[in-house]
Formats: C-alpha cells, sequence, structure tokens
C-alpha cells in the first residue's frame, strides 16, 4: 500500500502508517484481506473521518433503535439530544459496564475505525496493545491507535479467514451484529480491491 492508492480511496495519508503497522500486526496480508479491512472501516468511519460513535437522537429515533430500553415518549424525551445520557443508559449492564450511575456507556461508548464499545472491550484490546485505554478512552480518537484497534477487533473476530472467502455478509454481522449498509461495504470492498489491485 502506498500514498497514491491511500488517496485514490479518498483517506488521508496520515493513515498510511497505521493502517501498514495494522496489516502486519494481524496478518492482514493479501490484497482481498487489505481491501476488507479498508472496505468495512470506511463504511464504518465514514471514509477514516468519524471516530466516535453519533449518539445525537431524537425521541422517536431512541423508540425506533432502542425500543426496549425506551419504552414510551415520555422516558425518550427525558434522554433525547443527550449522548452521554443516552450512552449511560443504552450501554449500562452490558460489555462489562455498571449501571447507568457509573458513567461507563458515556465513557466506553463507540470510538476508533470499529467503534470498540464498552468497559471488557476497551480493557482487552488495551491490554493487548499496551495502551491504557481504560483510563485514557480517547487514545481511541488518534490515528495508530484507532486503527490498531481495529485491526485487533478484526482478529477476535476471526475475519480474515471470511476475507479470504469474501462472506461479506457474515463478516458485516460480526462487526454491526446485523448487515446494516452490506451493499455498501461490498461496494468500498470491491473499490478498495481494484486500487489496491
Amino acid at each position: 500500500m502506498n500514498e497514491q492508492q491511500l488517496t485514490a480511496l479518498g483517506i488521508d495519508v496520515k493513515w498510511l502508517q497505521p493502517l501498514i503497522d495494522t496489516f502486519i500486526k494481524y496478518n492482514i496480508s493479501t490484497t482481498q484481506r487489505q481491501a476488507s479491512f479498508i472496505g468495512q472501516c470506511q463504511h464504518e468511519s465514514n471514509n477514516f473521518r468519524t471516530l466516535e460513535e453519533n449518539l445525537h437522537y431524537s425521541a422517536a429515533g431512541l423508540m425506533r433503535v432502542w425500543p426496549s430500553r425506551f419504552t414510551s415518549d415520555v422516558v425518550a424525551q427525558a434522554y433525547a439530544n443527550n449522548p452521554e445520557k443516552i450512552a449511560n443508559k443504552v450501554y449500562a449492564g452490558r460489555m462489562g459496564n455498571g449501571d447507568e450511575e457509573s458513567g461507563d456507556g458515556w465513557a466506553y461508548h463507540g470510538r476508533g475505525l470499529i467503534q470498540l464499545t464498552g468497559r471488557d472491550n476497551y480493557s482487552a484490546c488495551g491490554a493487548s496493545l499496551g495502551f491504557a485505554l481504560l483510563t485514557n478512552p480517547e487514545l481511541l480518537l488518534q490515528p495508530k491507535s484507532a486503527c490498531l484497534s481495529a485491526g485487533w477487533f478484526w482478529n477476535k473476530k476471526g475475519l480474515n479467514d471470511l476475507a479470504d472467502i469474501a462472506d461479506y455478509t457474515t463478516m458485516t454481522k460480526r462487526i454491526n451484529g446485523g448487515t446494516l449498509g452490506l451493499d455498501d461495504r461490498i461496494a468500498k470492498i470491491q473499490k478498495a480491491k481494484e486500487i489496491l489491485g
């Protein structure tokens, strides 16, 4: 991978070294694997530009996305358009997070290229990479750690194997929990394959 290829993909060249380092560390060693990683990250991060989960939801949006947590308009209105409060509610008691009052939901909301979420993931990823993510979660907003954390997640979920057989549906489910944006992800992977050659 080189600067020209990254520019052709519309990705800032500041990502070149973090990508190379991640590819080496996690054996993302073929064009198919690299294109899959880049395409999925492009979709997840608005082409390597958005490294933090957007939690700006209206009351209606909260009820649509998290119907079990926002069971009425009254409850949803109390949280609407307050990202910190929303994160603390929707991520409470999950993924190693404490209750809503603990603040863990906000502290460990989605960050990085493939948005790492939850105290357990921050802890495990930080331990693996040697980054103090529990005390400095904002590190995931920097290119090096944002990229390496995505590589850590990629490796943990066995995504090289899925890239090898071009099983983008299962890959997307392991990243996103569903198939949201599957067509866009596939299109980005195909374009990255063309450019990486």
